[in-house]
């Protein structure tokens, strides 16, 4: 669960992804605490995704969430992906908004600057990136502005 207090109105977030071995995201549930707002998505593998189980064809070839309220949705292509030191990836997630649940689309890259301890995050759609810190896990510890955990 996740508290936010970002913009006019706080709200709360309980959130469960179910990955299969590979680190491919299979289930997202969303609820909105107190709403009774609940988003579902459901992925078959290779990357066909349904939400609240209707064909979603914009999302065509993706395998990872990305929910703007939580860095662990960082830990998911991570994981997938195995880049050595030096590595880059171009991904394309499905990108979460809250409060409002809207979902699309969205281009980015992952670079590994030291394995097992520390990744470049870009948006492919815009000039944001990030220098994620992981732990042994591959669990992210500190996504700069935004989170660390304690």
């Amino acid at each position: 669960s996740v508290a936010v207090c970002s913009g006019q109105t706080p709200f709360a977030v309980r959130y469960r992804i179910a990955c299969d071995v590979g680190w491919h995201a299979r289930r997202v549930v969303v609820d909105m605490i107190g709403s009774g707002r609940t988003l579902v998505l459901a992925a078959d593998g290779d990357g066909r995704w349904t939400r609240d189980g209707l064909p979603m064809p914009e999302l065509d070839g993706i395998f990872d969430p990305d929910l703007t309220i939580t860095p662990f949705t960082n830990t998911l292509p991570i994981r997938r992906l195995q880049l050595s030191a030096g590595q880059s990836a171009e991904i394309t997630t499905a990108f979460i908004d809250f409060p409002a649940l809207t979902v699309v689309a969205n281009p980015q890259r992952y670079t590994c600057l030291e394995e097992g301890r520390r990744y470049l995050y870009e948006s492919r759609a815009s000039d944001f990136r990030r220098e994620l810190e992981i732990d042994r896990n591959g669990l992210v510890v500190d996504y700069p502005d935004f989170w660390r955990r304690g």
